[in-house]
């Protein structure tokens, strides 16, 4: 575990170089920002790693997920990124590859994927349009759609077994309701998202959950201490 937390350490500071890049501005303003989006793009293009998107299925459902594969010659631990409100863009798929670029074997899963008659979020008209998606999806798909996200990177050849989660926003609310509902992950690691409404599922997470937060966000900062308090009464492991 401590050589899981550790490394895991290192997605904070890919976070913020990501995010960085992402959001630079200049005195031109938008064009800045477009050529922080080519900059994503060339970078995912020029990346040493495997990429490969996948189909992964349960019922009746099928949904798309881009993998990437570390450069490494053992088997390696897993990582399961669940993206912002704004669907899987370039910039989650870079996060993911940087993440791979650390050692670890990581599947992103497209949860709006084949919803609203679009394949995948790069079909959405806009982020707007992927983030009404988003809110429309039912909570017990999304359970299932990354049981079958776990499922996929926990027996890949390639893989040790062991599979983190890590999500950002929504994705982080959803990490978090996540540990509640799957017992065999390793760990659970929340940026900047909530934790479920209802306090007592938080007795069903047997894996710990780290908590990173922003100074300037106190939608979700606000709900920081009772959050610790119903963790501790259901005798969990919250470390912020």
């Amino acid at each position: 575990m401590k050589r899981l937390y550790n490394g895991l350490m290192i997605i904070l500071i890919c976070y913020t170089t990501i995010s960085c890049a992402l959001f630079k501005t200049e005195k031109s303003g938008s064009p800045q920002i477009e050529n922080s989006e080519r900059t994503i793009t060339e970078q995912l293009s020029n990346s040493p790693r495997h990429h490969e998107w996948v189909s992964l299925s349960h019922g009746n459902r099928e949904l798309q997920a881009f993998v990437v594969y570390p450069e490494s010659r053992k088997k390696t631990a897993a990582v399961i990124v669940i993206h912002e409100n704004r669907g899987l863009d370039d910039w989650a798929r870079l996060f993911a590859d940087k993440l791979a670029a650390q050692g670890y074997l990581v599947i992103a899963p497209d949860m709006i994927s084949n919803t609203h008659g679009k394949k995948r979020t790069t079909d959405f008209e806009n982020p707007d349009a992927a983030r009404d998606a988003i809110y429309d999806l039912d909570p017990a798909q999304v359970t299932e759609d990354l049981d079958a996200a776990f499922a996929y990177v926990k027996d890949d050849a390639a893989a040790t077994g062991k599979v983190t989660v890590v999500g950002f926003c929504w994705g982080g609310s959803q990490t978090f309701r996540y540990a509640t509902n799957n017992s065999e992950i390793s760990s659970a690691h929340v940026f900047y998202g909530t934790a479920p409404d209802d306090a007592s599922v938080l007795k069903e997470i047997k894996a710990p959950v780290y908590g990173y937060y922003g100074g300037d966000d106190e939608r979700v900062n606000a709900t920081i201490e009772k959050t610790s308090q119903q963790m501790q009464g259901a005798k969990q492991n919250l470390r912020l």
